[in-house]
């Protein structure tokens, strides 16, 4: 009998609501939990896209995730990417 079901198509984790994929430049990703917040959070802040602001989400993001001490500068640089598409998106969604 043949299966229908195109490989990877599964993942072996179930989708959990709040968790959001992280790609760093070598490929490797990494789930967290609550950036979508947190990005919200500081937008309604009015923080701007800079390197303070990917630190204080860094921050936010370590009080749900375990982000190693000699990791923390590259999540700095994925979510200050994050941040600006997040704030690219919402700035064209308000005109």
């Amino acid at each position: 009998m043949p299966n229908d079901t195109q490989k990877g198509m599964y993942s072996c984790v179930p989708p959990t609501p709040g968790r959001r994929m992280l790609t760093f430049p070598d490929g490797t990703q990494v789930g967290v939990m609550g950036l979508n917040e947190i990005m919200a959070d500081m937008y309604a802040e009015g923080k701007q896209v800079n390197e303070g602001t990917a630190e204080e989400i860094v921050e936010r993001l370590s009080e749900k995730n375990y982000i190693t001490p000699s990791f923390r500068k590259h999540y700095c640089d994925v979510v200050l990417n994050e941040y600006r598409q997040y704030t690219r998106v919402r700035d064209n969604n308000e005109r």
